[in-house]
């Protein structure tokens, strides 16, 4: 997905540690349709970011496959694989994520740790048959990191999501991800609008090596209604754990958002 057509409010807590949101660079999109296949290809660098607080390498390559086995308007089958290649900023790494919800604090945090290279791999399954989509992606990242043991940490997340007005999400051929929803018939044209419910679960893994970053669960389910093309009301539930410091704690989340697109 990207991050206005997202599903759920924020992204997971594994990609919110490990992916830089933003980076300096180029990229080459493919796709080939007889193949059922579509490439993202990327090397970036920190020319234009360096200070900035997401800019923790100073260079990445990253790579994705995806292969298409069925591609109509009403079923579509993703799966993916993706690579990815980093050198840490000034040879230092911190992975840390906020619990889906950027009010909070930092939930699971390594803290900084000399790094001489990071690689993660991943996998993602989608299939979507009709108004409905269910998927999963799930990340591996080994550190080069002899002073806290090479450490490896790891997490994903599931989703299941209903459109019970009908309607169907489009998807990119371009990108390989998934569109926002459009309603059939907006509130602006005397419609319901399109109202979704979402089922997610995501997991983070910190704990590698001699680092102890925490563990971290979180179940949400949550609506949407898609008022229209550029207007969308999001309000969900969330229960996560946390298990840090010897200790185990539970959170329940309330939230409500109002996106607009301009």
């Amino acid at each position: 997905m990207v991050g206005y057509a997202g599903w759920g409010m924020e992204r997971a807590t594994i990609s919110d540690a490990t992916i830089p949101i933003l980076a300096d660079g180029v990229k080459w999109l493919g796709y080939a349709p007889k193949l059922g296949l579509l490439w993202n290809l990327g090397v970036y660098g920190d020319w234009l970011s360096e200070g900035q607080s997401f800019s923790s390498y100073d260079h990445q390559v990253a790579g994705r496959l995806v292969w298409l086995p069925v591609m109509s308007e009403e079923r579509l089958l993703h799966v993916g694989v993706s690579a990815r290649y980093g050198k840490p900023d000034n040879g230092v790494l911190r992975l840390r994520s906020r619990p889906e919800l950027f009010l909070t604090p930092y939930f699971v945090d390594t803290g900084e740790f000399p790094a001489d290279s990071s690689k993660t791999l991943a996998g993602e399954v989608y299939y979507r048959p009709g108004s409905l989509l269910l998927g999963s992606e799930y990340f591996v990242e080994k550190v080069q990191a002899p002073q806290s043991g090479d450490p490896w940490f790891h997490g994903g997340e599931a989703v299941i999501s209903w459109l019970l007005t009908g309607e169907t999400r489009a998807y990119n051929t371009r990108g390989g991800f998934f569109n926002q929803v459009s309603p059939a018939r907006t509130v602006l044209e005397g419609g319901p609008g399109a109202w979704e419910i979402v089922g997610r679960f995501s997991y983070i893994d910190l704990d590698g090596g001699t680092l102890r970053g925490g563990r971290f669960w979180r179940f949400t389910p949550m609506v949407n209604w898609h008022l229209s093309d550029h207007v969308r009301l999001e309000l969900a539930y969330g229960y996560g754990s946390l298990n840090r410091f010897d200790l185990i704690g539970k959170t329940q989340f309330f939230q409500s958002r109002l996106q607009l697109q301009f």
